[in-house]
């Protein structure tokens, strides 16, 4: 029988939540289970193993940070486009590190194609619109900005800018102006 109140939704949640608490390569069935006072085999009823787990905490997040960027990008284009959703994964990666995480679980690719993932994507090709960047031109500069606010929302997390001075958000400030500058030369060297 299925102990009353767990549900897929309800664990899955908890699951994000652990991730931002201790990390997400962290979480387990069983330290799921541990936080409900539960037998991991209660967890099985709702989630199909630890794969399942993380991929369902990966599309939470996704589903999340996709909510919050659309709404930052309502009504901006160019350069306060750019800045809205570059600062909506830098916050985001900030407040919630293990789910931030998640969102770069290798989905499979039926998995992916239902995710958030794709809203991701399309958001940043409209703030693209915005630079007249099309075709490959528009392929390479969704590939420029996700590298960059991946990594740097990676380096900020693992405390690479903690001991050094100017603050890193005067850094992460001029990063996007050097990319709206790139981008309105259309990336053309």
């Amino acid at each position: 029988m299925t102990r009353a109140g767990l549900t897929r939704d309800r664990l899955i949640r908890a699951g994000a939540d652990l991730a931002d608490e201790i990390g997400f390569d962290q979480v387990t069935p069983s330290e799921l289970a541990r936080r409900f006072d539960v037998k991991v085999a209660s967890l099985y009823s709702h989630v199909r193993n630890a794969q399942d787990l993380r991929t369902g905490i990966a599309l939470l997040a996704l589903d999340e940070l996709a909510g919050r960027a659309a709404e930052a990008l309502a009504g901006r284009a160019g350069r306060d486009a750019l800045i809205a959703f570059a600062n909506v994964y830098r916050d985001y990666a900030r407040a919630h590190p293990g789910r931030y995480a998640a969102t770069r679980l290798r989905l499979d690719a039926q998995t992916a194609a239902g995710s958030a993932g794709v809203r991701h994507a399309q958001m940043m090709r409209a703030l693209l619109r915005g630079y007249d960047l099309t075709g490959d031109d528009q392929t390479h500069a969704v590939r420029l900005l996700g590298s960059v606010f991946h990594g740097y929302a990676d380096l900020e997390a693992a405390g690479g800018f903690d001991h050094s001075a100017p603050d890193s958000r005067q850094s992460w400030e001029r990063i996007l102006d050097a990319l709206d500058g790139l981008l309105r030369m259309r990336m053309m060297p």
